[in-house]
């Protein structure tokens, strides 16, 4: 996996901090509960917070950034793999990886060495509510945790009662333009546009994230070009401006959204598909 590709996925927390509170634990049940957690994914690190477990990370990977808290925390993994010897010397009872996203010999490698791992691998946005039951019952937190869940559950049911009969959108979410980059399959962004009567113009592509041809976009006349930035500042629509004949640029139809919010898997994915349905509402 890319530097870049691995930034975009994981990427862009903000500064805010996440509530965080610990259960009471029966003293008897208390030494099977981990005590000292390495998160090797940002989201990883975002969940165990919000299911209150945060106190007992002593480790993260790059771009753990939220909430705020996990930016003081040891970095022991990024993109290229994990620090075999830092994970060591922090003594951890439990290390949590991202199955797709780190490197499966590195993980072997840390199970060779005794420790204990487990893994977090969403690949639906519907997945979130799993993950976090799951990291609930892996450190103890399990009510904390269902009650979270089940708040996901409810947003996410709203969101698709709330837009199933919508006028429909033809939409480009653009990544970036060079090269130009998309998203399609199950990119977060392309299910969350699914979920907001959103049709991707290139639905179709091969890959999550793939590199369309100018050609293909302007061919398929896209209402709205839907474009990612952190903190929702304004994107660049430089590029797009040179080619009037798309109906997104004839008629000034640009969204854009808060990467924070929608390029990672947490509890905060809610807001930014909310973000990016409202945006669109705008074009109906």
């Amino acid at each position: 996996m890319s530097a870049i590709l691995w930034l975009v996925l994981v990427c862009c927390g903000s500064a805010a901090s996440a509530a965080s509170t610990t259960e009471p634990v029966p003293a008897d049940k208390a030494a099977a509960i981990p005590q000292r957690i390495i998160a090797l994914a940002p989201h990883i690190t975002e969940m165990l917070y919000a299911v209150g477990a945060g106190e007992r990370l002593v480790g993260v990977s790059a771009y753990s950034d939220y909430p705020a808290a996990a930016r003081e925390l040891p970095e022991v993994a990024n993109y290229a793999g994990v620090n075999l010897e830092a994970i060591l010397a922090l003594q951890p009872d439990l290390v949590i990886a991202w199955k797709t996203g780190n490197v499966a010999a590195d993980v072997s490698r840390l199970q060779q060495f005794g420790i204990n791992v487990a893994f977090s691998d969403p690949l639906l946005i519907s997945d979130i509510a799993a993950e976090l039951r799951h990291l609930g019952q892996l450190t103890g937190n399990q009510q904390q945790a269902n009650t979270l869940a089940s708040q996901f559950e409810q947003q996410l049911a709203a969101i698709r009662k709330a837009y199933k009969d919508k006028p429909r959108l033809k939409v480009f979410f653009s990544m970036g333009t060079e090269p130009l980059t998309s998203v399609a399959n199950q990119a977060w962004p392309a299910q969350a546009m699914s979920l907001c009567a959103a049709d991707n113009i290139i639905a179709g592509a091969k890959g999550d994230y793939p590199q369309p041809g100018l050609e293909q976009v302007l061919q398929a006349q896209p209402e709205v070009i839907i474009q990612a930035t952190a903190g929702a500042r304004p994107a660049d629509n430089r590029f797009w401006q040179q080619y009037p004949v798309l109906p997104a640029v004839a008629s000034n139809q640009f969204v854009t959204v808060d990467a924070d919010l929608l390029y990672r898997t947490s509890p905060r994915t809610i807001q930014g598909i909310e973000q990016l349905c409202q945006a669109l509402d705008r074009f109906r």
